[in-house]
């Protein structure tokens, strides 16, 4: 929806006096409508079609066509146009737009009044027979108005919109008002979504919800926030992830669970990161990674068709294919290519951390073999993919959660999905050795000491879940808000998110 702003002012006047002015003015014809016995905010209004609906049993009538159908549609006012005997608006909802038509001599006095009140941006109701008008628009010939709610501030300039970053992430209401882009984008976002759950539920997954505020964050490597309870006088952590509540599920008997979370991780801000983001887990029985990269393609490109409608996508000037299948390759097979050697987690630590330092990464002291490995990936590997690539097999040092493979037990059965040089899933072949992940625990706290603070903490109501048998597993995270990102071709996570988190706004 656009919409164009009141009459411009005549230059003299600062902008916040010419708002404000403008405000004025709205007000006083509320008051107006009032004093003439007129609610400006009525609790109801009983719409018998939208625009589309209109459109679709009226649409390609010849000019000056009379259907005899009385229709009351509701929308906001984005035009306005003539004066006098005659004059017409543009009335939009959400399905799309409509035009009014309204003539002096056939309006009630109610009508009349709220007509002379218009204002861009009112919220209005109208009633009248649908017509095609003299340039075969479709039109509803108003007999009778309603204001259901005034615009007190005037709206932005359709052809100039709201361009001011941070006033469109704080104003989204505005933006999506003023920007056809941002409604595109969040169209997509809403589409993709309900496209991945319709899928889930397909797979007969159950979909569930796990504690935002948790005794301890755990499911993830990622700084928490912290909150206090005052009724159970306590410290709780914001989750980072739902995973060790999602397995506990599995462990109860609910085989195949998912949940579309709001997570939240105290960390840095960027164009890919965001404090508050959006991930959708799923655990199944008795499967194992291969499932869970088969989960995630297919999540991928559901999201693909319903949303878009295609599978190749341009972000920045980058070509992105998704078609599948996507291909797969082991981790320390891309790393010896990338180094010129093989590396592995079993490696003396001094001469993996001689690698990391010839490419120049930052690595602290305390980091065993396994880590400076995912951080030469991370740094080397991840910023070269493009297309989609499953990277298959992570040291365990760096997947306290995921089951050793068969053969290595320093290396997890674990993928990461990589599209556009960013992780976009993560999932393994969970571990289900109560000891062993109390084992993996204590060496989290370990760190943890040493300064990590990243590192896990021991969640012993998670080792006690697993004594009674959690059976094989397989599990994944997907990054929605990434995803939508490559859907709708943008390449700021702030610009897919509808509040994004930001400072407070400044006071004069």
């Amino acid at each position: 929806m656009s919409v164009t702003i009141d009459s411009d002012s005549d230059g003299d006047e600062s902008p916040t006096h010419y708002f404000d002015a403008l405000s004025s003015e709205r007000r006083k014809k509320r008051e107006i409508l009032s004093e003439q016995g007129i609610d400006p905010y009525p609790s109801r209004f009983d719409r018998t079609a939208t625009a589309e609906e209109l459109h679709a049993r009226h649409g390609g009538l010849e000019a000056d066509v009379r259907t005899g159908e009385t229709v009351r549609m509701a929308g906001r006012l984005t035009s306005i146009r003539g004066h006098g005997r005659l004059s017409f608006a543009t009335l939009n909802d959400v399905t799309g737009s409509v035009q009014l038509l309204m003539q002096e001599a056939n309006l009630s006095e109610q009508a009349g009044a709220v007509l002379a009140a218009f204002d861009l941006g009112d919220w209005v109701g109208a009633e009248g027979e649908a017509i095609t008008s003299r340039r075969e628009e479709l039109s509803v010939d108003v007999k009778e108005l309603w204001l259901l709610s005034k615009a007190l501030r005037p709206l932005p300039d359709k052809w100039h919109g709201l361009t001011e970053t941070d006033t469109r992430y704080r104003q989204r209401e505005v933006d999506l008002l003023a920007n056809p882009e941002s409604r595109r984008v969040f169209d997509i976002r809403f589409r993709a979504i309900a496209a991945m759950r319709r899928h889930m539920v397909s797979e007969e997954f159950i979909e569930v919800e796990t504690p935002i505020l948790q005794p301890q964050a755990g499911g993830a490597l990622a700084r928490p926030f912290f909150t206090h309870s005052n009724a159970l006088d306590i410290d709780l952590s914001l989750r980072i992830a739902p995973e060790l509540y999602l397995k506990r599920l599995v462990v109860g008997g609910y085989e195949r669970v998912f949940e579309i979370a709001r997570n939240f991780r105290n960390e840095g801000v960027s164009t890919r990161h965001s404090p508050e983001f959006t991930a959708l887990e799923a655990y199944r029985a008795f499967g194992d990674v291969t499932e869970g990269m088969e989960l995630s393609e297919q999540l991928v490109v559901k999201a693909a068709e319903s949303a878009v409608g295609r599978m190749t996508f341009a972000v920045g000037e980058r070509a992105i294919d998704l078609t599948p299948p996507w291909p797969r390759r082991q981790l320390l097979d891309l790393l010896e290519a990338a180094v010129g050697h093989r590396l592995h987690p079993t490696d003396p630590v001094e001469d993996v951390r001689a690698v990391c330092r010839d490419r120049g990464l930052d690595i602290l002291p305390e980091w065993g073999s396994g880590k400076l490995i995912f951080e030469l990936y991370d740094a080397l590997l991840l910023p070269t993919i493009t297309d989609p690539l499953f990277v298959c097999g992570f040291p365990v040092e760096v997947s306290p959660l995921a089951r050793h493979t068969s053969s290595d037990p320093t290396m997890a059965d674990r993928f990461e999905l990589c599209i556009d040089g960013k992780e976009f899933a993560n999932g393994y072949s969970e571990l289900n050795i109560p000891e062993e992940q109390e084992e993996r625990f204590d060496a989290m706290t370990v760190a943890a000491a040493k300064g990590d603070l990243e590192a896990h903490p021991a969640d012993l109501a998670f080792v006690r879940a697993l004594e009674y048998g959690l059976p094989p597993t397989s599990g994944i995270g997907l990054g929605v808000d990434r995803l939508i990102m490559l859907l709708a071709e943008v390449e700021a996570i702030r610009d897919v998110i509808l509040f994004p988190m930001m400072r407070p706004e400044p006071t004069d």
